[in-house]
């Protein structure tokens, strides 16, 4: 297996001539040259942020200060790549609100990450940059230097003498090749010297560098909540896609079909011939009225071309126990939300027609405070035997239990079946809204739906 980072490669037996001590060395010793340009780059800051101030009572110093750490963390999670192969990830950062470069500074100043990218700077400049210098010094320069003796002393000392270290003086040749001996074991021990300290140093930089783990834990969350509206969109748009398919294509073949058999039918003399075009006449327009079921259940035109409020009017027009609907929609809301409530009116409709053997029904609500409300009453028997609570989570906290339910918040075990209230739920949930349902034995049973949502101004072509 490919070592990932150094700690990888030092555990396996090609370690030395592998790749991987040079780079521990080139990651040690960028960092003590980046090290040194940061400190004086830091000491360049405060000077002209300290000069600026004299004009801008302290903020050009707050500002240069605050934003110093921006480059040396980015230069770092580069740096990172030659101790290990893993790219470091960045922190969330917060959008702002606006365009421009006032707007962008205000938000770095005010994120936690910028002043922790501005610790680790001020840690790097003072602390870590000497420590990368010295352990390369140790493990690498003075071993070369101790194995370079016969060379120095070939060279430099005309053969009679050679300074090792310039501590001491070797004047013999087996001196000298003893003293490239211990360099080469110098150099060995500070192979993986250097491994240990490169190893380290990149998994301090992770720390200081990486993101604390409730913030990955809530951009996880926000990541997961958005992906899961991003899927509804893709299902209601795939939805649209095979209504429209079958609504253009399918049901036109079969309107040409009945309308084919229905002249076969007439021009036919009376006779078994013509019994048969009848029964396939009856077939074909039966199956055109399943069809056209089919095409509305899908997603339909009503809902498509004039909104929620016209769309919940048609399916109360199209139950079999009368409905009264009142509903304040002034305007268009976002294709989802009307679909998830759509859905929602239309399957506790179903429930009143088979389960509550109600005589009436009605369907209030409106657009309030940002929230979408919705109110399905009926006046039947209510309290079925096995029932389930359903609650959909608050805004921002995804699926779960609603944190106040209603006492007779249950659901009729038939109406869970399939994709009844339960399915309902979730996709509600997805939105950030919630659904709760109370049924007490005697009725009446009221469904109460909230979606948070906003107008919207995008077609619905």
């Amino acid at each position: 297996m490919r070592p990932r980072n150094v700690w990888q490669a030092m555990s396996a037996p090609g370690f030395l001539l592998s790749a991987w001590p040079w780079r521990a060395a080139a990651y040690l010793l960028t960092g003590a040259s980046a090290g040194a340009v940061t400190l004086v780059g830091l000491v360049v800051v405060v000077t002209v942020g300290g000069a600026l101030s004299l004009v801008v009572v302290g903020l050009p110093l707050l500002v240069l200060t605050a934003l110093a750490g921006l480059p040396v963390a980015r230069l770092e999670r580069l740096r990172l790549r030659l101790a290990d192969r893993a790219p470091a990830p960045d922190r969330p950062r917060r959008q702002p609100t606006a365009y421009g470069p006032w707007p962008w500074l205000t938000t770095r100043l005010r994120e936690p990450a910028s002043w922790r990218d501005l610790g680790h700077a001020l840690l790097f400049a003072t602390v870590l940059w000497p420590l990368d210098a010295l352990v390369v010094t140790a493990a690498l320069a003075l071993p070369l230097a101790t194995l370079a003796t016969p060379l120095l002393m070939a060279t430099v000392g005309d053969g009679e003498e050679a300074k090792v270290l310039k501590q001491w003086t070797v004047t013999t040749w087996p001196t000298a090749f003893g003293a490239a001996v211990l360099g080469l074991l110098l150099l060995v021990l500070g192979a993986y010297a250097l491994g240990l300290a490169a190893g380290a140093r990149a998994a301090l930089a992770r720390v200081l560098l990486g993101t604390p783990r409730e913030a990955a834990l809530d951009a996880r969350v926000v990541e997961l909540t958005r992906s899961r509206v991003r899927l509804v969109d893709a299902f209601e748009a795939e939805r649209r896609r095979i209504e429209r398919d079958l609504h253009d294509g399918a049901q036109q073949r079969l309107v040409a079909l009945t309308m084919t058999l229905g002249l076969a039918r007439l021009d036919a003399p009376p006779g078994p011939l013509a019994d048969q075009l009848a029964k396939a006449h009856g077939e074909a327009g039966r199956a055109l009225e399943e069809l056209r079921e089919l095409i509305h259940g899908i997603h339909p035109k009503v809902l498509a071309d004039h909104g929620l409020a016209a769309a919940v009017e048609d399916a109360a027009d199209r139950s079999a126990v009368p409905v009264d609907v009142s509903l304040e929609l002034p305007g268009r809301l976002p294709r989802a939300v009307e679909a998830a409530a759509y859905f929602v009116v239309c399957e506790a409709l179903a429930n009143v027609a088979k389960h509550s053997g109600a005589d009436r029904a009605e369907v209030t609500g409106g657009h309030r405070d940002g929230r979408l409300r919705l109110e399905i009453r009926d006046n039947g028997r209510g309290g079925a035997e096995d029932r389930a609570r359903v609650g959909a989570a608050e805004p921002g906290a995804g699926a779960d239990a609603d944190p106040d339910p209603d006492p007779g918040a249950d659901v009729d075990a038939e109406a869970r079946a399939g994709s009844g209230l339960t399915g309902l739920a979730d996709r509600v949930s997805v939105l950030d809204g919630r659904i709760s349902l109370s049924s007490p034995p005697g009725g009446p049973t009221l469904l109460r739906v909230e979606i948070p949502c906003e107008w919207t101004t995008e077609p619905f072509a």
